[in-house]
């Protein structure tokens, strides 16, 4: 599939990135019904939890991508600070988180993710989300559209989706229940000025998924995250017909800083809706 001023990804690519994500999933599933394997892990130095699942994925994403197209580099959430000491000279990357919401995963709430994102002049162009339990992904090609793919009977099965119009009365909000602060609060009093809000929580990058297949207005973030958290997902959106801003109106720009955590942000479906530019200025 050629997009203009973009990297060609055929059709095979897709299917091999799927797969990928497929072997890595029953890796994750393994080690996810093995309570007492998926009750192991250490603390990294910023406190967040690692398993052997996060690292088991990152091995076989790793490979498959470097054997899919070895001039791309990767940067993961698992790499080592060597291996992307040369990040700010990349123009085209993957970015990768083997196992978004390990928190969830060792919860075992079943809402954890694998993401993979291609980065082209810090924005992502591609974007999949794979979820491991449900052998179901949702991708994105900027320029190309959004679909839902899920395995059934040895093959992959896709439904186009797309983001849906603002309604008029009530307004879904996407959010995590771990996520409360300030910010968030005036986010909510803003949008209850002008309708009604539903709020609906999950982890991980579901919360994009949801808004990609018009199940949701807006996600919110305000709390700490990393841009491999972030990167599929706001190309799954984009595709999709919304959009990630940063809160000063801006598209989210990737591997464009010295740190590699990600600006706050707001997703929204209806990218066209006048409500999203008075909410930005709501929460400076």
């Amino acid at each position: 599939m050629q997009i203009p001023g973009h990297l060609i990804l055929t059709r095979t690519d897709i299917l091999a990135l799927l797969d990928l994500c497929h072997q890595a999933s029953e890796r994750i599933v393994q080690f996810y019904n093995d309570e007492a394997s998926a009750s192991l892990f250490s603390s990294k130095e910023d406190r967040t939890p690692l398993t052997q699942a996060d690292l088991t994925s990152h091995q076989i994403l790793s490979s498959g991508l470097a054997a899919l197209n070895p001039e791309l580099p990767l940067l993961s959430e698992e790499c080592s600070s060597s291996e992307i000491a040369g990040r700010h000279q990349w123009n085209s990357f993957w970015m990768v988180d083997p196992l978004d919401g390990t928190r969830e995963f060792l919860e075992r709430t079943g809402e954890f993710t694998i993401n993979i994102a291609l980065i082209e002049e810090q924005r992502p162009t591609v974007g999949l989300i794979y979820e491991p339990l449900k052998h179901k992904a949702s991708l994105g090609i900027v320029g190309a559209g959004a679909w839902e793919l899920r395995w059934e009977e040895g093959s992959w099965r896709s439904t186009a989706i797309t983001t849906r119009r603002l309604p008029a009365r009530e307004l879904v909000l996407l959010a995590s229940k771990r996520h409360r602060n300030p910010q968030l609060d005036d986010c909510i009093a803003y949008l209850e000025s002008s309708h009604d809000i539903a709020r609906q929580n999950s982890g991980s990058a579901l919360k994009f998924c949801d808004l990609a297949a018009g199940q949701g207005d807006c996600y919110p973030r305000f709390s700490p995250c990393s841009e491999w958290d972030v990167a599929a997902g706001d190309a799954l959106v984009s595709a999709a017909g919304g959009a990630v801003y940063g809160l000063n109106g801006a598209p989210l720009r990737y591997n464009a800083r010295d740190t590699l955590l990600s600006p706050h942000f707001v997703a929204v479906g209806d990218s066209s809706a006048a409500l999203w530019a008075g909410l930005l200025e709501s929460v400076q």
